[in-house]
């Protein structure tokens, strides 16, 4: 027997595991098992904003339910392990942040509800059967959202408008991010730029990428998931020291010295993902809860970055952000 069908065998065994009425009955608070795809300095915010609103829902860490932390660390190959895991200990909801780490749970088992405040196309990757009627253990919120890589192409061309030759830094092994990739390739080729693709699978290969870019573009664009994210700090290193605007998907990479971000306002995913597991622990099935999307986008923008790489941003561009760093 393999591991993965030692790992469903297990998931099997669970049976149609109780939620928070029966685990209470078992003399045991309900539990939550959380598998952060980073780590919990990367994803502390979404981390804060999840639990801050279970407690609003009446569910207190250590008093009427227990959360059991795993974290993947940017590397998938950890999600089998904390998969089974997670169905040994039995939880009673699965909370998966990220597409890559709900796929993996949901293979491990198809009893345990799963949860996912995060995910780049839901119903293309097979996390669920539609938006409206997700069917099977797995709902969540789907991060994804319609041209948001043209809207994001914009916000540069708005900062430099002659930009011909843009790079793209995507993990080649995030499923995630295909159909933002296809969309700024189709976004590109219709503004003429000429677009350089980067696809590192691993923390040693970034830095290498990065370097084969010198002098060869002019801005770089870079797909977020747990990889690039923990690199943040190597990615915008490089980026100061070659005066290269960069464009995110999340406030994280800016804080960390990015120049720009657009994109859903990825705390609020969190805090939205606790509804969904208040009312799974309550009884309700996760495949009749509709996978929703987001609906708060934050524009931010670092002015000491913008200063140090030497980049005006327009008048116009600074109305309309959402918010200003000044950490670099």
């Amino acid at each position: 027997m393999n591991r993965r069908e030692f790992i469903t065998l297990l998931g099997g065994t669970v049976g149609a595991w109780p939620l928070a009425g029966r685990a209470q009955q078992a003399g045991k608070l309900p539990t939550i098992g959380f598998l952060g795809s980073g780590t919990p300095t990367s994803q502390r915010t979404w981390v804060t904003a999840f639990v801050e609103r279970l407690r609003e829902l009446g569910w207190i860490e250590g008093r009427t339910i227990t959360i059991v932390y795993r974290w993947a660390e940017g590397r998938p190959e950890r999600f089998v392990e904390i998969a089974g895991e997670f169905v040994q200990l039995k939880v009673d909801v699965i909370f998966a942040v990220g597409t890559e780490a709900a796929l993996a749970m949901k293979e491990a088992t198809s009893v345990i509800p799963i949860v996912f405040p995060v995910a780049g196309d839901p119903v293309g990757t097979g996390l669920v059967g539609s938006l409206a009627h997700p069917g099977g253990n797995v709902t969540g919120l789907s991060n994804q959202a319609i041209d948001l890589g043209r809207k994001r192409l914009e916000i540069l061309r708005e900062v430099l408008p002659g930009l011909s030759r843009l790079a793209i830094m995507a993990n080649a092994a995030y499923a995630g991010g295909a159909p933002e990739m296809g969309e700024v390739r189709a976004a590109t080729r219709k503004l003429g730029v000429e677009l350089v693709p980067l696809e590192p699978r691993r923390t040693e290969e970034i830095t290498p990428a990065l370097e084969s870019l010198k002098d060869r573009v002019e801005a770089l664009y870079v797909v977020g998931d747990p990889l690039m994210n923990l690199n943040r700090m190597r990615i915008n290193t490089f980026a100061l020291a070659a005066r290269l605007p960069t464009m995110y998907v999340q406030r994280e990479y800016v804080e960390s010295g990015g120049l720009m971000s657009y994109g859903p306002n990825y705390p609020d995913l969190n805090r939205r993902a606790a509804d969904y597991v208040d009312k799974i622990l309550r009884g309700t099935k996760p495949g009749d809860i509709p996978v929703e999307q987001p609906t708060k986008f934050d524009l931010v923008i670092n002015l000491i970055t913008a200063k140090a790489i030497g980049v005006a941003i327009p008048s116009m561009l600074l109305a309309r952000a959402d918010e200003f760093c000044s950490i670099s």
